[in-house]
């Protein structure tokens, strides 16, 4: 259990076609995060290119790396190098056929403890994401009946304890699922990392703009708090263009949340590092006081299993 207060950092930034550039970038990035302080450094969704999914293009495919690979070699010896765990979200090829949207979890030794796949792959215009990914794969009921090590293990859903804290990782559309912010907090994270990618269709903006950037916010800011845990989440920046449409204007504004929910940093549309100091003893105190985890009807749920329930 995580005692000591930790320092986290998170990285909205953009992204070019130039991938070399694009890490190149990032690294320099991760290393300012680290000169500030940072023990756990969270880049965003599939950092190292711009957002493929826009259209369907058989061709995009080909930025798909493994896992251990090329990104990851070089973000394993940036984290040995600088003592810092490094979250480092990527477009991974699992196998022949078999593409994720994933995030590699790097400790402070350099270790690549192991991979987040996104559970939740969204289906709407200009976010083909169904294309291309796979969804994470669940445990089997027996496995996670039995709340230990095999489960933590094998679910999708998973906590790695890294050197500074025990954290969870879920991605983009993962967040507005209180599911799986409830599974991963109570698998024992102390922070929930959400690298993410999403913004405005241009054409929407006037008039759905800012409703849509405040239930974003909203949303994982009651994950916080439902969970008693720490939120941060690195969004990406900028107009991406996609031939025949009017692309995507990824809108920032990455913020890190304490278990109150309360907003400890927050960014503006612009590339930004973002700092904070996370407390586990907040974690306990605010359970203490809002005891909704001892007060759950765990024999009362089995109906949430179910896809639909009404007439």
């Amino acid at each position: 259990m995580t005692t000591r207060p930790f320092t986290v950092g998170i990285i909205q930034d953009s992204a070019s076609p130039d991938m070399a550039a694009t890490l190149e970038a990032s690294v320099a990035h991760v290393r300012a995060a680290a000169a500030r302080g940072a023990q756990i450094i969270c880049l965003k969704e599939l950092f190292n290119a711009p957002y493929f999914a826009k259209s369907q293009k058989f061709e995009r495919f080909d930025i798909a790396e493994p896992i251990p690979g090329p990104t990851t070699d070089v973000m394993q010896k940036l984290a040995k190098e600088l003592e810092v765990v490094i979250v480092v979200p990527l477009f991974e090829k699992q196998a022949r056929g078999v593409y994720r949207n994933s995030a590699a979890i790097i400790d402070a030794d350099g270790s690549l403890l192991g991979v987040y796949r996104k559970m939740h792959i969204p289906d709407d215009p200009l976010f083909n994401e169904k294309y291309y990914f796979v969804p994470g794969d669940a445990a089997h009921d027996d496995r996670i009946d039995r709340i230990g090590e095999v489960a933590k293990q094998a679910s999708g859903f998973r906590v790695w304890r890294t050197r500074y804290a025990s954290i969870g990782v879920l991605i983009c559309w993962d967040q507005w699922y209180p599911e799986a912010a409830r599974i991963t907090s109570l698998l024992g994270a102390d922070i929930l990392f959400y690298p993410t990618a999403i913004g405005w269709h241009p054409a929407e903006k006037s008039e759905f703009g800012t409703a849509q950037q405040d239930a974003w916010r909203t949303i994982q800011r009651s994950h916080a708090i439902a969970n008693g845990v720490f939120v941060a989440s690195p969004n990406r920046v900028g107009h991406e263009d996609e031939p025949g449409t009017e692309g995507i204007e990824f809108f920032g504004h990455s913020f890190i949340a304490d278990p109150f929910g309360r907003i400890l940093a927050e960014a503006g549309q612009g590339t930004e590092i973002l700092t904070a100091v996370c407390d586990p003893k907040l974690i306990e105190d605010t359970r203490r006081n809002w005891p909704f985890l001892r007060d759950r009807r765990i024999d009362a749920y089995a109906p949430i299993l179910s896809r639909y329930l009404g007439a």
